[in-house]
């Protein structure tokens, strides 16, 4: 008999976008029963649809798991109640209760009405300001003794995300990752948002920023012609990558060699394993990148392009760099802070080649940001996209292929 039970809506495109029935899927793959009392469905793409549940469970344990369980897919309490809120005890530690984000839009109910969370991504806590007048989600190492912290989950309100009106890659219920998968047609789908995104850009307008985040796979699989293009031609605003990007990206530059290896004589070259290191060397002499730059040390490249084009780069250090370069980023605290303060504005973001830098940047992203993750593993990508549903696009293809298909999609002919 289930003697627990609660009530629950769900608002939106919930037929076409599939919410109701996962949320069902759910409720009876975790135990519980469920009764439909009330189901309008919209008739139209653009009228929303509504449904009340009425969820049965036969403790109140696992009733709260359902609850937990559906809530990110955007399952609100009927009962709707002001959310709770208590104080951080100390600098750096939340309340024992504390209200765990996902990247997804959230509310909080607060005085009677609903409040947006501003800066949200997954794994963080909500910070609500002295006044109950804003909130925002903070990073558990940045709360401050005293912080109201939003604790528990009454009234905290998800909002699944739709399927967009585009009908394209980023369209789709969801993304599977397969090699044996046609790309053509992605990438194409990829271009034509980033030329969009470019004449949004142009015209300053919000959320109209590509985010690139790389690994050095990109130098040494024969990317970097294609990606200095993107970035020359404005289709690229911000890069992410680490201390061998960039050290490769110049090593190319100076010797001719990425890793030693040479790029056009297509073996390694005699001492080729000493380059990079030359190539640190030889920026650190000068004080910085922008410096070897603009003294004319570094001519050509993906460096020498976000300098020219003032395309911001957030170096992130690793414990194995050597050097590192003048402006890696050697706390990765620090990095981290760094990186979640160029994530606002970003309208698309592509993770290429990157383990590391991938899953970072894609812990980053807010779920409305559609992403790409490009990786010859099958893991990465296929990480990326269980994150959500409409957002993750993976492809199982080399950088340097990735790349130079698409610029050659957006009009580079060399």
């Amino acid at each position: 008999m289930n003697h627990h039970q609660e009530s629950v809506y769900l608002r939106g495109h919930i037929i076409d976008s599939l919410v109701l029935a996962k949320v069902l899927d759910l409720i009876l793959m975790m135990g519980g029963t469920f009764d439909l009392e009330d189901v309008h469905i919209g008739k139209t793409r653009e009228e929303a649809s509504h449904a009340r549940i009425r969820i049965g469970t036969v403790s109140r344990t696992l009733l709260d798991d359902i609850l937990k369980a559906i809530q990110p897919h955007g399952a609100s309490i009927e009962r709707e109640a002001n959310c709770r809120i208590d104080r951080a005890p100390t600098d750096g530690v939340l309340p024992d209760d504390f209200y765990a984000t996902t990247h997804l839009p959230t509310q909080i109910r607060l005085n009677g009405r609903w409040l947006d969370i501003d800066r949200i991504e997954m794994d963080l806590a909500i910070l609500v300001d002295e006044q109950g007048s804003a909130a925002q989600a903070i990073p558990m190492g940045e709360v401050r003794r005293g912080n109201r912290i939003v604790v528990g989950r009454e009234g905290v309100r998800i909002i699944p995300l739709q399927r967009p009106q585009e009908r394209d890659v980023f369209g789709f219920m969801e993304s599977q990752v397969s090699a044996e998968r046609p790309h053509g047609h992605i990438i194409a789908d990829i271009a034509t948002r980033m030329r969009q995104l470019r004449e949004r850009h142009r015209q300053k307008q919000a959320d109209s920023q590509v985010l690139l985040a790389g690994g050095p796979a990109i130098i040494h699989a024969g990317g970097r012609e294609a990606l200095t293009w993107l970035i020359e031609q404005g289709f690229i605003h911000i890069l992410f990558c680490g201390n061998a990007l960039a050290a490769h990206d110049m090593e190319a530059d100076l010797f001719g060699t990425s890793l030693g290896y040479g790029l056009t004589a297509g073996r390694a070259v005699p001492h080729g394993h000493e380059h990079h290191l030359r190539t640190i060397n030889r920026i650190r002499s000068v004080g910085s990148i922008e410096a070897a730059v603009t003294s004319g040390m570094i001519r050509q490249g993906i460096m020498a392009a976000c300098i020219r084009q003032g395309v911001p780069v957030v170096m992130s250090g690793t414990i194995r760099d050597d050097g590192p370069l003048p402006g890696v980023i050697t706390d990765s605290v620090l990095a981290q802070r760094a990186m979640r303060a160029l994530i606002p504005g970003v309208g698309l973001a592509l993770l290429v080649a990157s383990t590391l830098h991938s899953v970072a940047t894609g812990n980053l992203l807010p779920a409305t940001v559609p992403t790409v993750c490009v990786d010859v593993n099958p893991s990465v990508p296929t990480k990326l996209a269980d994150r959500g549903s409409f957002q993750a696009v993976g492809l199982v293809m080399d950088a340097a292929s990735f790349l130079s298909e698409l610029a050659r999609v957006l009009g580079r002919t060399t």
